[in-house]
């Protein structure tokens, strides 16, 4: 459910200052920030605070980091133990705590759906910028659904078919920010493995290809192909995503998906080597017109 919620302290609207819809995950790491800082000036230790709500010092770490649900009596007693007195205030971080247990739309396929890339979905979706570099297969903003149909069922070859039916679904779905009003800018670097590839069969390929050139026309979508020809680079070691928010509180993100988990990097040491490595690419990449010329000739090529 789409949020524009207000953070303490007479701040910006947020998330994306009114206009971008955030997810109850993106609401909870915001929300969490906010109530650290509030701690923090007041002078309360986590341990005083988890006493404050029958709790504990973790329950504090877990609500400071987004990483679960807000009961609206805990929040408005933490608000009271750090001093925040004013009406309007107090009623703009309990709005935020109301708004941040609203179910998202993925949760309707949580049996499916492991919880590390719920995350992923709740950051995605309130992205300003998303940079990847794929090494493997179309990025997933750009599948078709032949094609990532064709790509679950190699990860879930033993899947029945309806559960493969809402995996895809999912996929599909994720792609709606590419079309809400103030879409967020992707620039995807594809490795030419990833064209060569015949995911699906030729007809299957050959239709994906033509999606990702009819895509590469959005005004806010670049693509970039990693040819051969470039040799090893850096971004060998395989796939990965930077997401970044106009959103203040919100610090950029590398995201490493894995078979089974995923890696989130939040330090800014780590996220600067990834752009590093990221505009290292770039450079050696094909520019984006020719890169749709490479597309075209691949397409041509898939029979």
């Amino acid at each position: 459910m789409p949020v524009n919620a207000v953070v303490p302290g007479g701040e910006s609207p947020v998330p994306g200052r009114g206009r971008v819809p955030v997810d109850g995950i993106v609401l909870r790491m915001l929300l969490g920030r906010q109530l650290r800082r509030l701690r923090e000036a007041a002078g309360i230790t986590p341990e005083q605070a988890g006493d404050k709500i029958r709790g504990s010092r973790s329950k504090i770490s877990r609500l400071e980091t987004g990483k679960t649900t807000y009961k609206i009596r805990d929040v408005a007693d933490l608000l009271r133990l750090y001093g925040v007195t004013d009406k309007q205030r107090r009623a703009e971080v309990l709005a935020m705590a109301r708004h941040s247990n609203t179910p998202e739309w993925w949760r309707k396929y949580s049996d499916i759906l492991p919880g590390w890339f719920e995350t992923y979905l709740g950051l995605e979706a309130a992205a300003s910028t998303i940079r990847s570099f794929e090494i493997q297969f179309v990025p997933a903003l750009f599948q078709t659904g032949d094609y990532a149909r064709a790509v679950t069922r190699l990860g879930h070859k033993a899947a029945p078919d309806g559960e493969i039916d809402d995996r895809v679904a999912v996929r599909l779905k994720q792609q709606a920010v590419l079309s809400r009003p103030e879409p967020p800018v992707v620039w995807s670097l594809i490795d030419e493995g990833v064209l060569r590839r015949r995911v699906g069969g030729p007809a299957v390929m050959r239709a994906q290809l033509r999606h990702l050139m009819e895509a590469a026309a959005m005004p806010h979508v670049i693509f970039q192909v990693v040819p051969f020809g470039l040799g090893a680079h850096a971004g060998a070691a395989g796939s990965f995503t930077v997401l970044r928010f106009a959103e203040r509180d919100l610090p950029d993100v590398v995201y490493i998906e894995q078979l089974t988990s995923a890696v989130y990097l939040e330090q800014r040491s780590d996220v600067e080597h990834y752009l590093e490595v990221m505009d290292q690419l770039s450079g050696g990449a094909l520019t984006p017109a020719a890169t749709v010329r490479f597309m075209e000739q691949a397409a041509g090529e898939t029979l």
